[in-house]
Order: structure tokens, then sequence, then C-alpha cells
């Protein structure tokens, strides 16, 4: 990943905080964050939408957006975050799922990551 073709690190939270961090440190980027609702503790989805949890922070109106989350399985959050970002240059990164770059595309099933707390588990 090159620096030089993003502007700055926009991660979904909460998932997406960690791994936005980390690439906006190592690509020496500035970090924004915008905060969903949309999930719960079983990862059954509480709204239709994933709703903004937080109003978000006013973004620079050009440059190149590199939006970062930690799973995209519906693509929802990604979709939502894209709407409110506007027509900006915008690539997705997440580390499972469905974006356009996935770190880690041969892990298909559900993981537990350790920034995450542990998914309960239905009865």
């Amino acid at each position: 990943m090159e620096a030089d073709r993003y502007d700055y690190v926009v991660g979904i939270g909460t998932g997406g905080v960690v791994p936005a961090s980390l690439i906006a440190f190592h690509l020496t980027l500035p970090l924004h964050i915008l905060w969903y609702r949309y999930r719960d503790s079983l990862n059954r989805p509480m709204h239709a939408r994933p709703q903004l949890a937080r109003a978000a922070d006013a973004f620079p109106s050009d440059g190149h957006i590199l939006l970062v989350d930690d799973v995209s399985v519906s693509g929802k959050t990604l979709e939502e975050a894209r709407n409110l970002l506007g027509n900006r240059s915008i690539t997705t990164l997440v580390l499972k799922g469905h974006a356009d770059i996935v770190l880690f595309p041969s892990i298909t099933k559900c993981v537990s990551w350790p920034w995450n707390p542990p998914m309960k588990t239905i009865p």
C-alpha cells in the first residue's frame, strides 16, 4: 500500500478503528472515524441500515480516502459511509469480506478479532 495514493484514512467504528489506526500510523496519514451502530453482540443487524452513532467530523472536500473496516459481509456500512462522504475518491479496505482491497481473502469463517469483545453465542 502506497501512502502517496491516499490523502487520509477513514475508519468505520467500532470494528474498523484498530485497523484504520494502524494503517494511518504506518502511512503517516490523518485519521478520521465514522461511528456506526448496526449489529448487536450476537452479530445480528439491529436496524435495516447502519445508523450513524455520532456526528461525523468535518472532512476535507477533496483528496483520496482510504475507507477501512474490519469485515464487510453485506457491504451496507461501507455503502452508508460512501454516501455520507459524497463524491470523493474512495478506496475501500477490509480485513475480511468484500471491498476494493481485502487483506485476508482466504478467511471465510466468522472471526473474533482481538480488539473486539467475544461474540455471545445463541443458546
